[in-house]
């Protein structure tokens, strides 16, 4: 049994270990699915270029659609990268997305959702770039699994240090002001990885189209542990 077949199969025996990483309620929230493919003509580039412009688009559609967060990025090939050159190759530019993002207002509290302790964080202070960062390690049965979150704020790397204990449930951070979060509408980028690769405080959140394959064989889908109901979630 590969990795990513022991995830889903923890998943399944165990759904009681496994929480939210922000607050919803199944029974009052919806969520909008964002589409930052070359299909969504409406989001222009010099609407992505704009932080300010960028957050207006995100919240008015937000507030229109009645829904408290935004959802979405799971391999999805992306244009708004074109922004920052932190997503330059020599090779072209990084454009699959690795996690999920959970768009939403800034100071948007973001927990655990499963028992682990702290592997390490930093400030990756680049354009476009994580922000604040903390990565998570868990023992599942003995799958080592890595949860990441991105685009907190300043205040969430208070008193941490790695190793320290994390309770399923427990508070990790704030979802980071454009100021803080890589000049980004406020979100928290989610992401999973089986091994760390030799990364402390960062790992890519983007790769290579080409490189697909290569990357997801390390990097499981989030909505396995997000497990947002589908009929909560609205598609543009």
């Amino acid at each position: 049994m590969d990795k990513h077949e022991q995830l889903k199969h923890f998943i399944e025996r165990h759904s009681g270990k496994i929480g939210n990483v922000v607050y919803f309620d199944a029974k009052r929230h919806q969520l909008l699915r964002f589409d930052f493919t070359a299909q969504n003509h409406e989001l222009t580039l010099e609407t992505i270029a704009s932080t300010y412009r960028f957050s207006e688009w995100v919240f008015t559609k937000l507030k229109a659609a009645k829904c408290k967060y935004g959802i979405g990025g799971y391999l999805e090939n992306r244009t708004l990268y074109n922004n920052s050159k932190l997503f330059d190759t020599a090779d072209g530019s990084r454009s699959l997305h690795l996690g999920v993002d959970i768009w939403g207002d800034a100071g948007t509290v973001v927990y655990a959702p499963m028992a682990g302790k702290v592997h390490s964080f930093q400030y990756n202070d680049n354009l476009g770039d994580y922000g604040y960062t903390v990565i998570l390690e868990h023992d599942l049965e003995g799958l080592k699994l890595y949860s990441l979150y991105g685009h907190l704020n300043e205040e969430s790397l208070l008193g941490l240090y790695e190793g320290l204990a994390i309770e399923k449930g427990e508070t990790i951070g704030e979802l980071g002001a454009p100021d803080e979060n890589g000049n980004w509408p406020p979100h928290v980028h989610f992401q999973l990885m089986f091994d760390m690769q030799g990364h402390k405080g960062d790992y890519p959140g983007a790769c290579l189209l080409s490189e697909k394959e290569i990357w997801v064989q390390n990097i499981p889908d989030p909505n396995l542990i997000l497990n947002f109901p589908a009929s909560a979630i609205i598609n543009p």
